[in-house]
């Protein structure tokens, strides 16, 4: 199982540098991939405004 980030991203930057395997790319809204995510949940302790979620 994977992360996902909602619709609450305010791109801050904040959960690029936590996430080990480098599977969150940048854009209007963070977007993590699935299939590089070992669902470690770094990205979502750092976020301001929780916006990772396991699916």
């Amino acid at each position: 199982m994977a992360y996902k980030i909602d619709d609450s991203c305010i791109a801050c930057g904040a959960c690029l540098p936590e996430c080990p395997t480098e599977a969150i790319s940048e854009g209007d809204i963070y977007v993590i991939d699935a299939n590089v995510c070992i669902d470690c949940g770094a990205c979502a302790d750092v976020c301001p405004t929780d916006s990772p979620k396991p699916e």
